[in-house]
């Protein structure tokens, strides 16, 4: 079945997901600060000359955390179109997602405290 929403190509495809991330970049503060911290930690990757192992590690959490936040975007816009008054299970399910993207972003911090602390304590030393 298509609806009138159904990509009529690819490149159109392509375009709305640019499309949505230029709405979140746009519109979610904590998007355009967790792309800051992204190109932060790619710098000091470089800078600190890690492993593959660590950089394929570290743009896989720099990754997550950037998709979980466009799933929050995504979730938290289909809750305010069901309800725009309060409502305990909408705010539970923004809670919730709002929460994965921080247990993530915390992982995130961990996963960078073992790689770059060794690194910086080792030429510092």
């Amino acid at each position: 079945m298509r609806t009138k929403y159904k990509d009529k190509t690819f490149l159109q495809g392509v375009g709305y997901c640019l499309e949505g991330i230029s709405h979140t970049f746009k519109n979610e503060r904590n998007f355009r600060i967790e792309i800051l911290l992204g190109i932060l930690a790619v710098i000091l990757s470089f800078l600190l000359k890690i492993s593959i192992l660590e950089w394929v590690i570290i743009v896989f959490m720099i990754t997550l955390v950037l998709v979980l936040e466009l799933v929050n975007t995504a979730f938290e816009s289909m809750v305010d179109l069901y309800t725009q008054e309060y409502n305990k299970i909408a705010k539970a399910t923004k809670d919730v997602i709002a929460g994965a993207v921080l247990v993530t972003c915390l992982f995130s911090l961990v996963i960078a405290f073992l790689i770059f602390v060794p690194k910086i304590m080792e030429r510092m030393g």
